[in-house]
């Protein structure tokens, strides 16, 4: 048998065709409507998202079909091509959403952090299976397990976002203040324990249901994996960044950061646990080696942000169906999640924060910052759908949930900080940390 004979033909024109006109739409509508939502003072995944949206079976399928049936066909493999790009993006993301926790500083504030974090997990978590249950079978896929479909409801309900918080705190010029550090650091324990808990749920959900077996076995591959982590993957990590930062190759640092999340992502999925937490622990080893300089890796990151991530969260909203939130039923669900998602997780930071010995206004803070979901919720619905548990509805709604937490929490921050007054030892960091982050100092911090 000649080799001709058994190759793989390469991708088809038109299915190429059709591939780069959905990127480049999806992209030049993501960017245009992320500087949008900017400019109004909201993310920029709310403009990323909205993309998809109006690309998607809200809008253009029903303005213009045709055009839409052609851009956005009904083919698996046509939307898988689109898919694994966008997946590509999302474990390169939450790879460097790993890098900037300082594990220092979440030993230096465990205790505190860990009451507060704790209390913005459990009564989250607990809400969202007790609704998880509640809800009616038309919201979860056919053939879906009812439990492992609760339990990742509650997984959804108690997760935050680093990424959207630390903007947040950043833009509102709070991320030296104690409470924004603190926030910083309940939320870096949130998201860990977050990955873990969805990737224990996708195991279960792999295994067709929930059973003591699946979840022994799903604990075993998650020891496993984070045995190896804090042993051989430490090393791996260190040793490989140190020689391609010191070899002088420019780019090198770049393509051994990708290459090492990469495969740390293929490891986990294949122990049946998320890709992206296996990324999320590459990232925590690559930024946490101390002599390691991740400054090398601007560019990636600057690419990723801006190019890999926008067309991730664009193909997201592809995924939402807006039209379907006009039944009634369904609207009235939807408020019923958005309600439990908000009241679990602001009001478990706020406990969280009483219990710590902080008063109401920065508990309030904390709750404020706590809440917001972003980047990490729309994440979260997709490895859903992905795992065959949400229905198109319910996928609309985690989004939704992350859409409306992540412009709730600027304007509680503000209220909340109004009140909480400066320390000398927030005066003293003020300078440092505003200068860390390239942004310049003001002594109002709610401005």
């Amino acid at each position: 048998m000649t080799f001709a004979a058994t190759a793989v033909p390469p991708i088809a024109h038109h299915e190429l065709l059709v591939l780069l006109t959905q990127v480049g739409v999806l992209l030049l509508l993501a960017m245009l409507l992320g500087r949008l939502a900017e400019r109004l003072g909201m993310p920029a995944i709310v403009g990323e998202l909205s993309a998809g949206v109006l690309l998607g079976p809200s809008l253009l399928s029903h303005v213009f079909p045709d055009f839409g049936s052609w851009l956005f066909p009904q083919d698996p493999g046509q939307m898988h091509l689109l898919d694994a790009l966008g997946q590509l993006g999302v474990i390169l993301l939450v790879g460097f959403t790993g890098m900037p926790l300082d594990l220092k500083r979440v030993r230096r504030q465990g205790a505190r952090a860990a009451t507060v974090s704790a209390a913005g997990l459990v009564l989250p978590l607990a809400l969202g299976v007790w609704l998880g249950f509640l809800l009616p079978a038309s919201l979860r896929e056919d053939g879906s397990d009812q439990a492992v479909f609760a339990c990742f409801v509650g997984v959804a309900m108690c997760v935050s976002a680093i990424p959207v918080i630390a903007r947040t705190l950043m833009d509102l010029k709070l991320i030296h203040r104690n409470i924004g550090q603190m926030i910083l650091v309940a939320g870096t324990i949130d998201d860990a324990v977050g990955w873990v808990l969805v990737s224990l749920v996708a195991a279960m959900a792999t295994a067709s249901g929930l059973s003591g077996g699946d979840v022994a076995t799903a604990l075993g591959h998650l020891a496993i994996v984070l045995l190896m982590t804090v042993t051989v993957g430490r090393v791996v990590v260190r040793l490989a960044m140190r020689w391609a930062i010191r070899s002088g190759v420019r780019g090198l640092p770049i393509v051994t950061a990708v290459v090492l999340t990469i495969l740390s992502a293929a490891g986990t999925h294949a122990l049946e646990l998320e890709a992206v937490f296996g990324a999320f622990l590459c990232g925590i080893l690559i930024g946490s080696a101390k002599d390691i300089d991740v400054r090398p890796l601007e560019p990636l990151n600057t690419t990723v942000v801006t190019v890999l991530a926008p067309l991730f969260f664009a193909t997201a909203g592809l995924r939402m169906d807006l039209t379907a939130l006009a039944d009634p039923e369904i609207a009235l669900w939807a408020l019923a999640v958005v309600t439990v998602a908000v009241a679990g997780k602001f009001l478990g930071a706020f406990v969280g924060g009483l219990f710590s010995r902080m008063n109401k206004w920065e508990s309030l803070a904390l709750g404020a910052g706590m809440n917001a979901r972003g980047v990490i919720e729309v994440i979260i619905a997709m490895i859903g759908v992905r795992l065959g548990l949400l229905s198109v509805e319910m996928y609309s709604i985690i989004v939704l949930v992350a859409v409306l937490t992540s412009l709730m929490a600027p304007p509680l921050l503000r209220l909340a900080m109004t009140r909480v007054e400066h320390t000398a030892e927030e005066d003293l960091r003020e300078r440092r940390v505003l200068d860390l982050m390239g942004a310049p100092a003001d002594k109002d911090p709610t401005t």
